[in-house]
């Protein structure tokens, strides 16, 4: 007569060949040994041992306990998920709402405002005796060269009206804008920072989304400094 111990065993699987060998369901049969049934096992062991002689348990105890350990790893790995892919898509509509602003960002390309002239900010990596930042024409004329005189460590604004040395308009653009700065005639490290319109947004299948910037190209959110 079959015994609730061999039937559980058939249930997930295992069958009994003789007395006492078991056989396991080949790898491929798609069974597997779960939290849930490895209790039943348990409990079918306890319910048919010999009460002169029960079996130790505290290996099986154990693999409860292990069991019980990853399940909770399962479920706080699907909890994690679940937060990035909403993270995820709060940087996607963050990104959005960049479209048609304006931001500041690292490029040496600008474009006129609508009344005239561009703005922008040099970053400074120690500090300058003298700072000058030139705006030129696409073809690398020099219309006006700003002397921003000494400076500290950090962020240097510049603000250019759009007349060239001579006083006349230098139009729409776009203009390239460079710095130099240097330490008692040591070169020192700058960085050009200019305003540029934001024209586009792009989401690639892995990663975070990609501003596509006019006269700069792509640009990474952390990338921006201010936004207009």
């Amino acid at each position: 007569m079959t015994s609730t111990f061999d039937t559980t065993l058939a249930n997930i699987g295992i069958g009994r060949t003789g007395a006492s060998t078991p056989t396991v369901a080949p790898a491929g049969s798609g069974q597997t040994l779960g939290q849930a049934d490895f209790l039943k096992l348990m409990t079918a062991q306890m319910q048919n041992q010999d009460p002169f002689n029960p079996v130790d348990n505290t290996q099986m105890v154990a693999q409860m306990a292990q069991f019980s350990s990853l399940s909770g790893i399962s479920e706080m790995n699907s909890t994690l998920k679940s937060i990035a892919d909403k993270l995820t898509g709060t940087s996607a509509n963050d990104a959005l709402a960049y479209v048609g602003k304006t931001v500041l960002t690292q490029g040496d390309t600008a474009f006129g405002r609508t009344t005239g002239g561009i703005a922008g900010a040099v970053e400074v990596d120690s500090a300058a005796s003298d700072l000058k930042v030139t705006i030129q024409d696409q073809s690398g004329n020099v219309l006006k060269t700003l002397d921003l005189g000494a400076q500290t460590k950090g962020t240097v604004n510049f603000d250019w009206d759009g007349k060239t040395e001579a006083g006349t308009d230098a139009g729409a653009g776009p203009f390239k804008v460079v710095s130099n700065a240097n330490a008692n005639g040591a070169r020192v490290a700058t960085n050009t920072l200019v305003w540029a319109p934001v024209t586009s947004v792009s989401m690639p299948s892995s990663g975070s989304p990609v501003l596509n910037v006019a006269g700069i190209g792509n640009v990474d959110l952390s990338a921006v400094r201010q936004i207009g």
